[in-house]
């Protein structure tokens, strides 16, 4: 049966007695039994909001997983019926929809709804290579000695890869044993706290961060609201050095010292276009202060302020960046 979208499941953070010992090794001992490849079993989550036209293609790329959960948005394209269809031919795959606070809440509220030891986590505009998959089962197989492992992206911008532009070094926290990683309460771009190191895979998944340009820039405008929303949160003050500083800064960071001008024509577009973004971010935050100033409040996006959503944040650690990339 389905779980109420409406509502985060418990967590189930390191064990901190006797009792919560015994209660989450009775856990594992039901959910956590060997794979197909002779490995620990893992589950993947998937979050989306129309993503029709990238969803199919990510499902593919981890139908080997044992538990597949889908956690939608309320998608008003067809997303849904796409996932539906992969679901009566595939029985591990699960599809809830529940109302989104944001990719944080999201993913930390379907981390609690998988079934297995192991959790991968993935957006549906990305893919897991062939290479990464085997990395991944030879790991569960051998015995990891990590709780979390971080993988690199390639990314991808209009069918080419960005191989400079400051995404050269993309990785995020991505493979995560139950209990021991957990996101922060941020509305966008939030790195997952975990509990110890989390280790480089050799391998990469593919991000098609940027297949339709139109898509994209809306895209950059509705991040920038939700960055805003956070600034908001915590107080912040912009001025000049924010919205003229940081946005060149970026500018010149990205295309010059990171050296998107070796991508050419779209190394150009993409770092001014990032640019814009925290540029974008920045005024939008400055617009509500002097609107507050006149009386106005700002209408801000809906955070999740369930504690259950958040619980066992404060046991883990925000990720260091790891270093050399690690099997085990």
């Amino acid at each position: 049966m389905a779980a109420d979208p409406g509502r985060p499941a418990p967590a189930l953070g390191p064990a901190t007695g006797a009792g919560v010992e015994s209660a989450e090794e009775d856990f594992m001992a039901k959910n956590a039994q060997t794979g197909d490849a002779g490995r620990a079993s893992i589950s993947v989550v998937i979050t989306t909001f129309n993503e029709e036209s990238n969803i199919g293609a990510c499902l593919e790329s981890l139908l080997w997983c044992d538990e597949i959960l889908v956690v939608d948005s309320f998608s008003t394209d067809s997303t849904p019926e796409i996932v539906q269809r992969y679901a009566e031919m595939h029985p591990q795959l699960r599809f809830v929809q529940r109302t989104y606070y944001g990719s944080a809440a999201q993913k930390n509220w379907a981390m609690d709804e998988t079934r297995h030891e192991w959790i991968l986590i993935f957006d549906a505009d990305e893919r897991c290579t062939p290479e990464l998959r085997r990395e991944i089962e030879t790991l569960l197989a051998e015995g990891p000695e990590h709780d979390a492992y971080t993988i690199h992206r390639r990314v991808y911008f209009l069918g080419a890869l960005i191989r400079f532009s400051g995404w050269q070094n993309d990785q995020v926290v991505r493979l995560v044993r139950r209990g021991a990683g957990r996101y922060p309460n941020r509305r966008v771009h939030a790195d997952m706290a975990t509990r110890g190191p989390a280790p480089l895979l050799r391998e990469s998944m593919e991000h098609y961060m940027v297949d339709d340009f139109h898509e994209y820039v809306l895209r950059i405008v509705k991040y920038s609201h939700w960055g805003a929303a956070q600034g908001w949160r915590e107080g912040r003050q912009p001025g000049v050095a924010e919205i003229l500083g940081r946005s060149a800064w970026r500018f010149v960071r990205t295309y010059f010292l990171q050296l998107g001008i070796l991508d050419g024509m779209r190394g150009l577009v993409f770092c001014l276009l990032q640019a814009y973004g925290t540029y974008l971010k920045w005024s939008i935050l400055w617009g509500w202060r002097v609107n507050a100033a006149r009386g106005v409040e700002p209408l801000l996006p809906a955070f999740d302020e369930n504690e259950e959503t958040w619980q066992g944040l404060d046991e883990l650690q925000p990720t260091a960046e790891p270093a050399l990339p690690s099997r085990k």
